[in-house]
């Protein structure tokens, strides 16, 4: 064999050798890197970036929550329509502490008295119809003091249609029996007299009616006509 020859072949195995080793550290190095699986959660949680600089820790999102149906919605609150306030009853009229008293006494017949037993009395000269009219003012209003109240008395033994008020001269106002004025009799000495009957021919007893009581007159006293 010459010279020539065995250098050729010399030349193909170092080629071949090296080919072989060139194959056996890429199977080594390349290959065997390859092959390692590269743990996922490494990268998907950003440990490190895609170019080596600190990866930014991940970012969790709150799972999305389902709108509230209408049914699951707590109802609010309703505020109560305000009510119209309740219709107050009318005031009550004033009860009068006064009293009449319509009875019978011995000697005189049917009277009128107040409630501490006073003799009632009326006045011809007054005016009784059509709302009633008190003639005595004055000093007549002294001696013969008149019935004041300012509500319907509480009555007894007299028909209560035929009480009412009269305005006097002064703006009093005055009880009357049928349109006639009541009054008492100053010189009369106790309750249940009745000194002032007949006087001046003008001054009767009343009676429940509203008529004059023209019983037990006094000497020289005559009834006048009804």
């Amino acid at each position: 064999m010459s010279v020539i020859r065995r250098n050729r072949i010399a030349i193909g195995l170092a080629a071949g050798l090296a080919v072989v080793l060139g194959l056996g550290v890429w199977s080594a190095t390349g290959s065997g890197t390859n092959s390692k699986p590269v743990a996922q959660t490494e990268t998907d949680l950003g440990v490190l970036g895609d170019y080596g600089d600190v990866g930014q820790p991940p970012v969790l999102q709150e799972p999305a929550q389902a709108p509230e149906s209408p049914q699951q919605q707590a109802p609010e609150a309703q505020t109560p329509a305000a009510q119209p306030p309740a219709a107050q009853p009318p005031a009550a009229a004033p009860v009068s502490s006064l009293k009449l008293v319509g009875k019978a006494v011995d000697k005189m017949g049917m009277v009128v008295q107040d409630g501490d037993g006073r003799t009632m009395y009326r006045f011809d000269k007054d005016t009784p119809k059509p709302e009633g009219k008190s003639n005595c003012n004055n000093q007549c209003a002294v001696t013969w003091p008149p019935l004041l109240s300012d509500t319907i008395p509480q009555v007894e033994g007299i028909d209560s249609k035929l009480v009412s008020l009269i305005t006097r001269a002064d703006g009093k106002k005055q009880v009357a029996i049928d349109g006639w004025a009541l009054y008492a009799y100053s010189q009369d000495p106790k309750p249940g007299a009745w000194k002032g009957q007949g006087v001046g021919g003008t001054w009767f007893v009343i009676q429940p009616d509203g008529k004059r009581n023209v019983e037990c007159l006094p000497p020289g006293v005559t009834a006048p006509a009804a």
